[in-house]
């Protein structure tokens, strides 16, 4: 029994320490290279990603050095598509709701001071109306697993959904490329992502031997 919490504990510190490193490495990036990491998202997501017409994308604003995807999101508005942004549950503050994001949309700060669209039930979407979910991501390996935040968020709201094997939303984790290491710690709950996309590349999982 020790053993196995001291193993735990392990993980625990290693996850930790990872987080804090990696963190420190995004933003540790200058304004500049943020912009440009941001421009060349923008290429790669539309070169790489294949969206259906009128699409319902749900994306993230940045926070803690994540990539700037404001870029992006004026795209996807320019392309017709709509937009959608997480929303901490009001009475299930475990979990997200996503909410439509339009440029005129009021927005509020959270717990953690990241903007989100003030509460308007009538704009929450379901998750499985999603085609495409963009998630931030403090680390990934080269299985695919992601290290979040810490706080569970995306894990606990994307439960049913990778216990049922939904097929929408298709899950694309988005990264800065120094956010990549060669292995991560895992814990039972975890669930690699089959797409991340970086400045410059595509990962897919499983990979094709």
């Amino acid at each position: 029994m020790n053993k196995t919490n001291n193993n735990i504990n392990k993980s625990q510190v290693t996850r930790a320490n990872l987080r804090k490193t990696i963190r420190n490495a995004r933003n540790s990036l200058s304004a500049e290279q943020q912009k440009t990491a941001a421009a060349h998202l923008n290429i790669n997501f539309f070169q790489q990603i294949n969206l259906p017409e009128n699409a319902n994308v749900g994306v993230y604003i940045q926070n803690d050095g994540e990539l700037d995807t404001s870029l992006l999101i004026q795209s996807l508005w320019d392309k017709k598509h709509q937009v959608f942004l997480p929303v901490i549950h009001p009475f299930n503050p475990a979990n997200l709701l996503f909410q439509k994001y339009e440029k005129n949309s009021p927005m509020k700060a959270n717990r953690y001071a990241i903007l989100e669209p003030k509460l308007d039930c009538s704009a929450v979407a379901p998750l499985a109306s999603l085609d495409l979910l963009l998630m931030p991501l403090v680390a990934f390996d080269e299985q695919g697993n992601r290290l979040g935040m810490g706080g569970g968020y995306y894990d606990r709201t994307l439960a049913l959904h990778y216990a049922e094997q939904r097929a929408k939303p298709a899950l694309v984790g988005l990264a800065h490329d120094c956010q990549q290491v060669p292995s991560l710690p895992t814990a039972a709950w975890d669930v690699p992502l089959p797409t991340i996309l970086t400045p410059t590349q595509l990962y897919t999982w499983p990979k094709n031997n």
